[in-house]
């Protein structure tokens, strides 16, 4: 196998399996660039990046610029000398300066069948779009937000109570596989570059908080959409009586009623009409609890 000098850009754990498949490949991984550590949990103590903690673990060369946006930014990769950048959810925006540094450019893993879903949150727009297929997509970057050419392009299945965050763990993994399948073709410039057609472009802005709380006015179809695509965040939420649930899972069900009626609380979960018929909560979270079926939280907090 041909193999590269590659300088890595990523942050969360989707990131993670790519990096280990660079890794584990046999690339020469210059170093692994990822953002600064970031203050979190109860004691809001500075806490290092998925990929930084895995870069360690390999013995790589981190680094943790606060701006790419500047000369020395672009000194900095230069003075790397990188043959290809690989960047799996970085979150910052690489400039021209940066782009053009290494001879083979800039490659990108994106999760969706670009041009669809370009942006933040593709994964979650699929899902909370009911769409059953979506897929991974490895570009050739350019200076627009997921605009440049397709290299490599497969499609894979939705299934249909997979949440957000389940469907992006998989993404992840088959994307490490797919992104370093295609670096072969990138090293000997055999790979064809497919233009991306931007009439058929979707936008797949970040998630807010605003998008939790349910609208029982809506079909069964769109609210379990909603609960699976905000899931693991910000998450789908409904309020009962006096407090404010999060919801983890439902399924469509059987009844019908006023929509946002309690239809039912017991062993099957908590049945709420909506728009064209119900859904059925099957797990849940209560104010400062942790997840639970809600037929367990059921049996001592009565509902409805």
């Amino acid at each position: 196998m041909i193999q590269l000098r590659i300088l890595f850009f990523g942050t969360p754990n989707f990131s993670c399996p790519t990096l280990k498949a660079l890794y584990e490949a046999g690339h020469d991984i210059c170093g692994v660039v990822t953002q600064t550590d970031k203050p979190k949990h109860r004691g809001m103590q500075l806490t290092p990046s998925p990929v930084k903690v895995l870069a360690l673990e390999y013995g790589l060369s981190v680094y943790q610029p606060t701006t790419l946006r500047n000369d020395e930014a672009a000194e900095f990769v230069r003075s790397l000398n990188p043959e290809l950048i690989v960047v799996v959810a970085y979150g910052k925006i690489l400039l021209r300066t940066i782009l053009e540094i290494p001879p083979h450019g800039c490659i990108n893993l994106h999760p969706s069948l670009l041009p669809l879903y370009q942006g933040a949150a593709p994964v979650q727009w699929a899902v909370l779009d009911g769409r059953q297929v979506t897929g991974i997509s490895v570009m050739q970057m350019d200076e627009g937000m997921d605009t440049g050419d397709i290299l490599t392009q497969v499609e894979r299945p939705i299934f249909p109570e997979e949440t957000a965050g389940q469907l992006l763990d998989r993404l992840a993994v088959e994307g490490a596989k797919i992104l370093a399948d295609t670096i072969p073709a990138i090293a000997d410039e055999s790979i064809r570059r497919v233009p991306q057609d931007q009439r058929f472009a979707t936008l797949a802005p970040p998630l807010s908080k605003e998008q939790s709380p349910v609208d029982w006015a809506r079909s069964a179809v769109e609210i379990c959409s909603q609960i699976r695509g905000l899931n693991p965040w910000p998450m789908a939420t409904a309020t009962f009586g006096d407090k404010t649930f999060k919801l983890h899972q439902a399924h469509i069900g059987q009844g019908r009623g006023v929509p946002g009626t309690v239809l039912s609380a017991g062993k099957d979960g908590l049945e709420v009409a909506c728009g064209d018929g119900s859904i059925v909560i099957t797990t849940l979270q209560a104010p400062g609890k942790k997840p639970m079926a809600a037929a367990d939280y059921l049996r001592g907090n009565p509902i409805g």
